[in-house]
């Protein structure tokens, strides 16, 4: 028992100290990226030489709640700037076939949207297409002698994988046709294989994206077509309260051939180990520059470290990595590639490895180790490399804390169940203190994330 809790303090300073103490540093807290759920007065927002105005943010629900800041707003015809965007940026564009709709967007922690099958990729690396997602409301007013009210989006675009990292944007028309504008809420996310839905990373990112995309096209005058304004709509996600304003309507573009509002498109698409024991044999493998700063006692403590080291080592670091990003890749090309499966569908098929696969691999793996400790740090350490690859290759560059803080229990349930499984640790039983302890704060984490209590 007491070995058992030295294994457990031992995973729980690993786990800091390489998943919660560097991603604390650079995440912001829950408070910070937070919606403001509290009614306030709507504060209206207007254009030049424009009658009516909107409210700056977006709400889940009929009521003024500071939730999805409204970042783009691109004056002129509506489907002449969808046009621009979907099929005239520097080649051509594809419209992406919606599949299936039924999402929960929540702007700070957690949103599943719809999935959306993409055909061949535009070579800038941006394709925006057709999307739909959880309708999220704008308050906008016609101007004069009109009542204000509450109208859902117009339509919705995206860029990027669902299994992987994307752009998303929801687009409000201007209630009054004269005044031609279109405002724009976009975000990125990326999708969560911990709890099957999609998290928000921020909006700075899309917003830019879609500054640089208008930049880009030959007819835009950067100077004169293409300012932001401040909205004072800070706050929720990395909003720094500046939108982007795009000026088309100067601009003599070719009839469009598309409308905007509530389009549904028919489907068009179809190794060798080698172990060394001695302190010399450390120095004859060691590059010169650092063996002269060892000293005899360096050089045993690493010789007995290689003596520590088995082959089960290498195979449960290299399985817990390819389970784990292997999911990830997988899911990705299946969007790609297999059009006949539904998102539930390929999550249903990948998602038993993350749950099952990986603890019941670590489990047989780590049956063929010696040492409890070893084994539990290096299945530990595996999984908390496998994360940090697994963000490095999206690009998410922070984390709210509640998902540090989950991802650091699961580093260390999946740490237990290794040490659990270790030789040494089940000479009087399989069904060992770490092992139970293990197992079931793997399934209350993740049951419980997926119920939405992490």
């Amino acid at each position: 028992m007491r070995r058992s809790l030295v294994i457990a303090v031992t995973l729980l300073a690993l786990s800091f100290l390489f998943v919660g103490g560097p991603s604390l540093l650079f995440s912001p807290s829950t408070d910070t990226v937070a919606p403001d759920e509290t009614e306030v007065s709507p504060s209206m927002t207007s254009l030049e030489e424009s009658d009516s105005e909107f409210w700056r943010y977006l709400s889940p629900a009929e009521r003024f709640q500071q939730r999805s800041p409204l970042n783009v707003i691109v004056r002129g015809d509506s489907d002449d700037i969808l046009r621009m965007m979907t099929e005239e940026s520097d080649g051509d564009w594809e419209e992406i076939e919606a599949v299936e709709a039924e999402y929960e967007d929540n702007e700070t922690v957690l949103q599943e949207q719809e999935f959306l099958e993409e055909h061949d990729r535009h070579a800038t690396g941006i394709e925006w297409g057709d999307a739909h997602g959880t309708t999220r409301y704008a308050y906008v007013d016609p101007g004069p002698d009109e009542d204000a009210y509450w109208t859902d989006e117009s339509g919705q675009l995206e860029d990027g994988d669902y299994y992987g990292q994307r752009y998303h944007i929801r687009l409000y028309e201007s209630p009054n046709s004269d005044d031609q504008w279109v405002a724009m809420q976009a975000h990125t996310e990326h999708f969560d294989w911990f709890t099957l839905r999609h998290r928000v990373d921020g909006v700075e990112a899309a917003q830019t994206k879609i500054e640089r995309d208008f930049m880009d096209h030959p007819r835009i005058d950067v100077d004169q077509d293409v300012r932001r304004i401040y909205l004072d709509n800070d706050g929720p996600s990395d909003s720094d309260g500046w939108a982007t304003v795009v000026d088309l309507t100067g601009m003599i573009l070719l009839p469009a051939g598309v409308g905007l509002v509530a389009r549904r498109r028919a489907r068009t698409a179809s190794t060798g180990i080698s172990r060394e024991t001695g302190s010399e044999e450390v120095s004859d493998h060691t590059p010169d520059a650092i063996d002269d700063h060892l000293t005899d006692v360096d050089r045993r403590r690493i010789a007995a470290a290689y003596d520590r080291l088995e082959a089960g080592h290498i195979i449960l670091v290299f399985t817990i990595l390819a389970m784990f990003l292997g999911v990830r890749l997988a899911g990705i090309a299946l969007e790609r590639n297999a059009g006949f499966m539904t998102p539930h569908m390929i999550a249903a098929l990948l998602y038993p490895v993350i749950a099952l696969g990986i603890p019941v691999a670590t489990y047989l793996i780590a049956g063929t180790l010696t040492r409890r400790l070893d084994a539990a740090i290096v299945a530990s350490g595996s999984l908390a490399a496998a994360i940090w690859l697994d963000y490095g290759l999206l690009g998410v560059d922070s984390l709210p804390v509640d998902v540090v803080l989950q991802r650091m229990l699961v580093v260390v349930a999946l740490g237990l169940i290794a040490g659990g499984a270790a030789k040494r640790a089940t000479r009087e039983s399989r069904f060992n203190d770490m092992l139970i302890a293990g197992v079931v704060m793997w399934v209350v984490v993740l049951g419980g994330t997926l119920l939405g209590y992490f």
